[in-house]
């Protein structure tokens, strides 16, 4: 890589801001739309539905696509202009079939866009000392940035606007992809110190001890799936005002934030498990909480520990695969993890709907627990991972 640390870091952090500023505007508003454009709710959900199984196969296959072709950015670019191809078809007047092509390719093309960047931004890590999640954090402002304009345009006669900054949120992401350097395939530095290449190196993708691993650090991220589904309606039944639901949601995104600044400095001290583990011990005591919280400070104070929860354990889960994974193929390792989680945030989105209908407090319990598994099995697994990220 040619440029200096802190004009590549920059890049990278405008890649992650405008690939969020267009998830942003997508995940919270495209319901909306189309139901302007005559959907029904049964409509909605069935397009959605299959686009997200759609997009949890899609990720690893085409994240290691573009590993086996050493081409990162330009795999991004590739994906990102066909993502803003695919919402075009959008203002087709072609009805509920293109409707569908064009939401659903639009969810499969940006599946892998994370995953890429994640691999490549640790790379600049690993070869620069740059912070990723100093990094990161900009594509946590940009959903947050995105979510407040769009809702100023979450109206009937102007929510045509928001596919537009959708798509040009993808061609922006190509356009900054394209100005990063090039990576050379495999290139770490202790790999030029000795001459030795991630081409040589046994993958751990057909190790046993790495499947069980995947589905632990998705777990972290899947016991935010009551949270996701039912939590704005959750408060909404408790009378909290729609303006106070929006900050509460924000406060959280603060939190990621506040810690993403400061986690270059923690990494010094703890190592990624001890991440996950508090990562487990908030979202535990968050969710086991959660129904308790019946004042807006309480709320409040509650959605801090967003920045371990969620945070904290996707700090903690790159880094392991970024430590395990070989960086010839850190794409396919981030995008086994997006499907990890993909996978289990449906089935915790599933469980938690039935349960909601009986007792709207219970799917906060059972995500607790899952919390709660997820902290003692990284516990025992802990001495293992220490092993297997030294012996890299």
């Amino acid at each position: 890589m040619s440029l200096d640390r802190s004009s590549i870091s920059s890049r990278v952090s405008a890649l992650f801001a405008s690939h969020f500023f267009g998830v942003g505007l997508f995940l919270p508003f495209i319901p909306v739309v189309l139901g302007f454009r005559g959907l029904t709710a049964a409509e909605i959900g069935f397009v959605l539905g299959i686009g997200t199984i759609a997009r949890i196969a899609a990720s690893p296959l085409l994240s290691n696509l573009s590993d086996r072709t050493g081409q990162r950015r330009l795999s991004i670019l590739i994906y990102s202009l066909a993502a803003a191809f695919f919402i075009g078809l959008y203002f087709l007047p072609l009805g509920l079939v293109f409707l569908s092509v064009a939401v659903i390719g639009y969810m499969v093309m940006n599946a892998p866009v994370v995953p890429l960047s994640d691999a490549y931004a640790l790379d600049v890590q690993r070869n620069t000392g740059a912070d990723y999640a100093r990094m990161r954090l900009w594509g946590s402002a940009g959903f947050v940035f995105a979510s407040i304009f769009g809702g100023s345009l979450a109206a009937e006669g102007t929510s045509w606007l928001i596919v537009v900054a959708v798509g040009l949120a993808s061609l922006a992401t190509g356009a900054v992809a394209m100005s990063l350097p090039r990576q050379k395939r495999g290139e770490t530095p202790s790999e030029a110190a000795d001459g030795t290449s991630d081409d040589h190196k046994d993958t751990p993708f057909k190790s046993v001890w790495f499947w069980p691993l995947l589905m632990v650090l998705g777990l972290y991220q899947a016991s935010h799936s009551a949270f996701y589904g039912f939590g704005t309606l959750y408060w909404q039944a408790m009378d909290v005002p729609d303006f106070a639901i929006g900050l509460l949601w924000a406060t959280g995104v603060a939190a990621e934030i506040a810690l993403f600044t400061v986690a270059g400095k923690l990494a010094q001290r703890f190592d990624p498990p001890i991440f996950l583990l508090a990562a487990g011990v908030a979202a535990t005591l968050r969710w086991l909480l959660f129904p308790f919280a019946d004042t807006l400070p309480a709320m409040a104070a509650l959605q801090t520990l967003h920045g371990l929860s969620f945070g904290a354990a996707h700090l903690g889960a790159v880094a392991i695969l970024a430590r395990v994974v070989p960086s010839r193929w850190a794409g396919t390792g981030q995008g086994l993890l997006a499907t990890s989680v993909g996978i289990q945030m449906a089935i915790g989105l599933s469980i938690s709907g039935a349960i909601y209908e009986i007792n709207p407090d219970w799917p906060f319990f059972v995500m607790s627990v899952v919390a709660a598994i997820g902290t003692l099995l990284t516990l025992a697994m802990t001495p293992m991972l220490r092993n297997r990220m030294a012996a890299e």
